[in-house]
């Protein structure tokens, strides 16, 4: 057994802290990118598009994430393709991510009153510059309470990333508490920054809503 302060423990897992914070800030922005282009699909007039994009959702929604980590990193490591950690994790939860948020935001995109697209197609605007101009600026706000929470539940979900050894903070948890014997001191810490983290996404989100008055 090792023998940790209280500060140590602290120290090692704010550390972790950051690895957890760059998985949710690289998993959130890659799976917006590719989110966008899934709705765009899922909202297209091509039945072709349509079906490729819910066939894309439907995969990645009706499994498992901790599945997908898994099989993108041995998976591939079966293919002969060198996988890191990171790689996998990444990976998995991009596409994890871009599935949900495509249809977050799908529902978003419907909310918008039909009035708004003969508006807009009455004006001679193609589909996509309907959604860039006229419909995207107004789902973006009803969008932000459920993208948030989602967020939310992305940066809690980082800690499956620890089944393929990559070093996040419920990790970085485990191998203190293996080390110190110490398990309620050690998760009383780790829950509190998970706690923290997502408080204060939540606070800053409802700052948000109240700026852009999303409720009216």
């Amino acid at each position: 057994m090792v023998e940790f302060t209280l500060w140590q423990i602290i120290r090692n897992l704010l550390l972790a802290t950051r690895w957890t914070l760059a998985l949710s800030l690289v998993s959130f922005v890659g799976g917006g990118f590719l989110g966008i282009v899934v709705l765009l699909m899922k909202s297209s007039r091509w039945p072709w598009l349509r079906t490729m994009a819910g066939i894309f959702i439907s995969i990645f929604q009706s499994t498992p994430l901790l599945m997908q980590i898994f099989l993108a990193f041995f998976g591939l490591a079966l293919l002969g393709v060198d996988v890191t950690p990171w790689m996998a994790a990444s990976t998995a939860l991009i596409l994890w991510t871009a599935a949900f948020l495509a249809e977050i935001w799908r529902g978003c995109v419907e909310a918008v009153p039909k009035g708004q697209w003969e508006a807009s197609s009455s004006l001679g605007l193609r589909y996509l510059d309907q959604m860039r101009y006229v419909i995207l600026p107004q789902a973006v706000r009803i969008a932000i309470p459920p993208t948030v929470g989602f967020l939310v539940q992305l940066v809690k979900s980082t800690a499956l990333a620890s089944i393929v050894g990559f070093m996040e903070l419920s990790k970085v948890g485990v191998i203190i508490m293996n080390a110190t014997l110490e398990p309620l001191k050690v998760f009383a810490c780790t829950s509190t920054i998970y706690f923290v983290l997502c408080w204060s996404l939540s606070k800053a989100s409802r700052a948000l809503e109240r700026r852009l008055n999303v409720v009216h």
